[in-house]
């Protein structure tokens, strides 16, 4: 019987998770997003979620940006 109650606290848990993570990787509109993931998940994936930071290490790497992400910081 305890089973069912730690399954349930397990379930609420990950759906709780995984809402936070998609709000916070909803930053941005959908082409920022489809142009820039690759890039951020390259050069600043140690900052995700903080969009914050990743938006300011993406400014800082902009010459190493792709050129679609690029237009997106200017």
């Amino acid at each position: 019987m305890a089973k069912v109650p730690n399954a349930c606290l397990f379930c609420s848990l990950v759906i709780s998770t995984t809402i936070s993570v998609s709000s916070a990787m909803a930053a941005g509109t959908y082409e920022e997003r489809r142009d820039c993931r690759s890039d951020a998940m390259k050069f600043c994936g140690e900052f995700i979620p903080d969009v914050k930071r990743i938006t300011e290490c993406m400014e800082k790497n902009m010459k190493n940006l792709s050129v679609p992400c690029r237009k997106h910081f200017k």
